[in-house]
């Protein structure tokens, strides 16, 4: 069996920290996933995704993530029954998470250069157009004469 979600989108308020009965931190949050297809003459829609994050993950992004923020999230799909205030079974589906990573740059997310969650760190020597702009990659590009095809 597999059960795994891999989402990318903004954080649609602060997430806040809070702490079960047992004293277990975790935070709930929604994340605005905007869809990949647009029908000509329809607006672009957006779902919103709730995820909870427990432990040391809950408390990573609290402190390094606000509303607005750029987020990675992968987990593993959870649908919880519940019974509303007014006594009605509902069903909640959200994102257990595993692991995020920020997207966006760090002015934008505030995080001043904080680690990534659970993330190798980039090697020392990596090439400049891993990341760079399509010129940076055109100049790693051996001239056209020397290419095999």
């Amino acid at each position: 069996m597999l059960n795994s979600a891999i989402i990318m989108g903004r954080l649609t308020f602060d997430p806040e920290l809070s702490t079960t009965s047992t004293g277990l931190s975790y935070t709930k949050f929604t994340v605005a996933v905007d869809r990949g297809y647009v029908k000509p003459g329809e607006q672009k829609k957006t779902d919103f995704i709730r995820c909870v994050a427990w432990r040391q993950q809950a408390e990573f992004i609290t402190k390094y993530f606000r509303k607005g923020s750029m987020i990675a999230v992968q987990g593993s799909i959870q649908v919880r029954n519940y019974e509303d205030r007014n006594g009605i079974k509902r069903e909640q589906a959200e994102i257990i998470v595993d692991n995020v990573s920020f997207c966006g740059s760090k002015s934008e997310s505030g995080t001043s250069g904080a680690p990534m969650s659970n993330a190798p760190s980039a090697p020392a020597e990596a090439p400049a157009y891993g990341n760079g702009t399509a010129d940076d990659f055109a100049q790693a590009l051996p001239p056209d004469d020397d290419l095999p095809f």
